[in-house]
């Protein structure tokens, strides 16, 4: 499997375990039965939980558009593993400090995830 392949799996693996943070604290917090379950007015998750989440589904909107340009690039044999890896490895800093709530660096991380995306565009086209 190619490099840029190998990015975007474990692109989709930060995808999929990027949610634990978030349940795992609701679980704590409240008990697994609670969760389980639909309560009234539950409580609010903690700030850092909350931040988990919105981590995760700012990775759930962008991840399918890395997903095609990669899909692109390895099936037009275009190398795209320098805009991969800058994709994967900002989206990896981006969690990190969006769960610990440092603002500047979260949105630049955000930025060089999608300089990772328009990478692989241009490299495609």
């Amino acid at each position: 499997m190619d490099t840029q392949l190998t990015y975007l799996a474990w692109s989709a693996f930060l995808c999929i375990v990027l949610w634990l943070p978030y349940v795992l604290e609701r679980i704590q917090s409240q008990g697994l039965g609670t969760v389980l379950t639909y309560p009234e007015n539950p409580p609010a998750a903690a700030a850092w939980a909350q931040r988990a989440q919105r981590a995760h589904l700012n990775l759930v909107e962008n991840l399918p558009a890395f997903a095609a340009l990669v899909i692109i690039a390895h099936l037009t044999g275009v190398d795209a593993a320098g805009g991969a890896a800058l994709f994967f490895w900002a989206r990896v800093v981006h969690a990190v400090v969006h769960i610990l709530g440092i603002s500047y660096v979260r949105t630049l991380a955000f930025a060089a995830s999608w300089v990772g995306m328009l990478m692989i565009f241009f490299s495609i086209l």
